[in-house]
């Protein structure tokens, strides 16, 4: 098929980044993809997930205006559900597939710089690949590679996923109704993410399996007690401290097992079960070994940056191994193109990502949080209100949450980071995202002219805390305002 500039090895949003960041340079690419362009992206990841969260969380809305109305609670069947979602995704996926018309449909010279290959690819050597599709095979060479192959579920020894009873992170969007009950088994982002989902839609019990004290380990206390709270109030049982001693998938439901951390145990049954314990990178059918790529023992690429032990080899997204979210996979699909073609010559950064959680409330981040800087012994500042002292909140009838901001101990109060859990919680931190990446400290922050009624008047207020000079007094209100310091030596004092 003829030497390319770059080739790409799955077509995802990492892929898709890389590609048309190339393009943008005048390179001849490549764009390699096994199953459908958009991958995890659209079909089995954060679009998926995200459109049952967003559609689940109006039926839980409504559901909370009708209750103690005397009226029945509103309810869609998996039907109705499954709908919206092939509409979205068909949106997207569309959206995708014009472009790639339109690309190629370009004159002249244009219309040759891209081109999609469908099938399966395999290095035959450190400069090409074979790509197999229905039984024939093409040869592709090229002057670069990226490998953005993916993720699939991690799955565990002494768990049968069968896609039937017991399902993975991908294969639960193929349930045919809505379960009567299920059992999430692990507590992290995205189990806690589909306990949300299925609690919202109020027709199933949900039991939500947690190894550690609390979920969401990695977050600050009040964080994770909140959505806790909040998914408990809505039926779902957190068996904290347990252990999955064995589970099994009978003809008429799925019974598992529990021991508990402080003694005794728990034997229960369920109609489902999904297991969501993180993803592993698919490198596996590549053929590395034939391009010399150095691997760890675990199976991962050996990495620097994105470049592998072969320079002209690249791995970006969740083919890396960590960090798999849509937004870095994108970044890191451009700066492999900008880093191969010199550019720019900087490292690649994972610092200061945005991050959000879809959860009850919905959870987004920047930077540290509380239990970050005090791990590494970072004096620092900190000020939390609650949205019940702002109006928009108020307005909406959507006070459960809060802003907490993190800056450093000193003059400067430079932001550390940032958490918002609440409604519109994402729409809150890219400006303190922002001033992170610039070093801005908070006195801008607290001098802008807001928006009234808005969400992110709540960021200005905790920074006007912080100075001093905030409209309602945190020694007043110190139920729903809190204003204190940390230092390794002195602990937490007020601010």
């Amino acid at each position: 098929m003829g030497n390319f500039d770059l080739c790409v090895i799955g077509g995802g949003p990492a892929g898709y980044a890389a590609a048309m960041r190339a393009i943008d340079l005048g390179k001849r690419v490549a764009l390699v993809e096994r199953d459908r362009i958009g991958g995890t992206g659209i079909y089995n990841g954060a679009l998926a997930s995200k459109t049952l969260w967003e559609l689940s969380h109006r039926v839980a809305t409504a559901n909370e205006v009708l209750r103690g109305r005397d009226r029945a609670p509103f309810r869609l069947s998996w039907e109705e559900i499954t709908k919206t979602l092939n509409e979205a995704q068909f949106e997207r996926k569309y959206l995708y597939s014009c472009h790639m018309q339109m690309m190629a449909a370009r004159p002249g010279e244009a219309g040759r710089m891209f081109k999609h290959i469908r099938g399966h690819a395999e290095f035959i050597d450190p400069h090409a690949i074979s790509v197999t599709r229905e039984g024939t095979s093409t040869t592709v060479s090229a002057d670069h590679f990226i490998i953005a192959t993916g993720s699939r579920p991690r799955n565990l020894p002494n768990i049968a996923v069968d896609e039937r009873r017991i399902f993975s992170s991908d294969g639960i969007f193929q349930i045919e109704d809505l379960p009567e009950s299920i059992v999430i088994i692990g507590a992290g982002v995205v189990g806690c993410e589909f306990a949300t989902i299925f609690s919202n839609f109020g027709s199933t019990r949900v039991h939500l399996i947690d190894r550690a004290p609390r979920i969401l380990p990695f977050e600050d206390e009040d964080v994770s007690e909140l959505v806790a709270r909040n998914l408990e109030r809505k039926g779902v049982v957190i068996h904290h401290q347990a252990r999955l001693e064995c589970i099994a998938a009978e003809p008429d439901a799925v019974r598992y097992l529990l021991r508990y951390e402080q003694g005794g145990t728990d034997e229960i049954a369920v109609e489902k079960a999904l297991l969501s314990v993180g993803r592993i990178a698919n490198v596996d059918a590549l053929g590395l070994n034939k391009a010399e790529v150095e691997m760890d023992a675990n199976g991962n690429v050996l990495l620097t940056g994105t470049f592998t032990s072969q320079p002209h080899i690249h791995v970006v997204g969740d083919a890396m191994g960590v960090n798999m979210l849509v937004n870095i996979g994108e970044q890191e699909g451009r700066h492999a193109v900008e880093r191969i073609w010199n550019v720019h010559d900087r490292s690649l950064s994972h610092a200061n990502v945005s991050t959000i959680m879809f959860l009850d409330p919905e959870v987004a981040g920047v930077g540290l949080n509380e239990q970050d800087c005090r791990t590494r012994n970072i004096p620092h500042r900190i000020a939390r209100i609650d949205y019940s002292c702002l109006a928009r909140a108020i307005a909406m009838r959507r006070t459960n949450g809060f802003f907490k901001l993190i800056v450093s101990d000193d003059a400067e109060m430079k932001v550390l980071g940032m958490r918002a859990v609440g409604e519109h919680a994402s729409s809150a931190i890219q400006a303190v995202a922002l001033m992170m990446a610039t070093g801005t400290g908070i006195h801008e922050l607290a001098k802008l002219m807001h928006p009234h009624p808005s969400i992110i008047e709540g960021v200005q207020e905790c920074a006007r805390m912080l100075l001093g000079t905030s409209i309602f007094k945190p020694e007043v209100l110190n139920d729903r305002m809190r204003c204190y310091s940390w230092r390794p030596s002195a602990g937490i004092r007020a601010a």
